[in-house]
């Protein structure tokens, strides 16, 4: 049973059934039932025509499951546009899906929350982690989303602002872990920008591509994270950096500045550099200031830290830090490098330590007791 190819098409059978006038919490339900049918027929003979299929299988669910008599003719009528059997040329339905699902009912995060959830895969965790928000908090709001949509028909689509902080975070997702999930963001963010003329779809395109370039130095063999300031520089791919740049400064030139553009901007300073040592991180301070600027975001204001202990001295870091709450994600790791920087190695490895125990990642948890335990073994017994 080949699971890439049923999570690949679910988006596009959700989105058919939306269309064909289903509330989408029925829809969800109905689709997840033919994924069921699929995974138990499919081995003995799987269809020519998968998608087809599961089209069939999941809108006569959602029939079944539709008890009022008037909703239930209305609805049968449209069974004569059913798939007929055998090949059928492909058609990506799943950006148009990120547009419904960024319904005018629903408020920005709970439609980026119920898109990440139904429509881009990620677990009510993963969720939670990039709102910086408790796992039961964020499954009430979805559950809520679920609510607000159920019934309501899908023929209003959501603002671009909306789609495009969906797709962010479903990059930052496959850029943690899973290229897969990373590389579907920037296809469908390609799709976004070669039908709209917006510079913060060409900036997003632009972070990624710029972002995803460094992604084979980003890990060792065994694994481990290599941290920017280490990576192989030699292993970054100069035609995605040259294509990001060449899309992000097009879009600057437009004078419209956005989040993503900024980022973008900080981006390619990094990209720009020959060797950590080069890096100018004067300007990579002032464009997060233009980033603190546009977003007041926490996180933001966590990276900035880096770049201003970077670029002014540990101190300067450390006393930009004291400004922020400890209990913002990575804030021990960033406190932990400071420190050692400004010559605090004990201080160091025990925030090294804890850092780790709050690791979002066994990755990353890996990676800052290593470092714990290269300081501990360089201190004097």
């Amino acid at each position: 049973m080949d699971e890439a190819l049923l999570r690949s098409l679910t988006p596009g059978v959700l989105g058919i059934l939306v269309r064909r006038g289903a509330d989408f919490a029925a829809a969800e339900d109905a689709v997840q039932d033919a994924l069921v049918e699929a995974v138990r027929v499919w081995p003995a003979g799987p269809p020519l025509d998968p998608k087809g299929w599961l089209v069939t299988v999941a809108w006569r669910r959602f029939l079944d499951a539709t008890r009022a008599d008037t909703a239930r003719r209305r609805r049968e009528d449209l069974v004569d546009e059913e798939p007929a059997p055998g090949p059928r040329p492909a058609v990506d339905d799943t950006l148009q899906l990120y547009f419904l699902c960024a319904h005018p009912s629903l408020t920005p995060s709970s439609a980026v929350a119920l898109t990440l959830r139904a429509v881009g895969g990620l677990t009510t965790r993963q969720i939670a982690r990039a709102y910086l928000v408790p796992e039961t908090t964020m499954a009430q709001r979805i559950s809520r989303a679920k609510r607000t949509v159920s019934g309501v028909r899908f023929d209003r689509p959501g603002d671009v602002a909306t789609v495009l902080r969906v797709l962010y975070l479903v990059f930052n997702e496959g850029y943690s872990g899973d290229v897969d999930l990373a590389e579907e963001a920037i296809r469908l963010t390609r799709q976004l920008a070669a039908t709209i003329d917006h510079p913060e779809v060409a900036g997003l395109l632009a972070l990624m591509l710029l972002h995803h370039a460094r992604r084979t130095a980003r890990t060792a063999p065994d694994g481990a994270l290599v941290p920017l300031a280490e990576q192989d520089r030699s292993r970054w791919d100069t035609r995605s950096i040259a294509e990001g740049v060449g899309i992000l400064q097009a879009a600057l030139s437009r004078d419209r500045l956005g989040e993503f553009q900024a980022q973008a901007a900080i981006a390619a300073l990094h990209a720009d550099a020959p060797t950590a040592e080069e890096t100018d991180w004067v300007q990579i301070v002032e464009w997060y200031d233009e980033l603190t600027r546009l977003t007041d975001s926490p996180v933001v204001r966590l990276n900035r830290v880096v770049a201003v202990g970077e670029a002014d001295g540990p101190r300067a870091g450390l006393k930009a830090l004291a400004a922020l709450s400890d209990s913002l994600p990575r804030h021990a790791a960033v406190a932990a490098y400071l420190h050692e920087r400004d010559g605090a190695p004990a201080t160091a490895a025990r925030l090294y330590a804890e850092a780790a125990r709050q690791a979002p990642s066994l990755a990353e948890r890996d990676h800052l007791m290593r470092q714990a335990a290269r300081l501990n073994d360089h201190r004097p017994h």
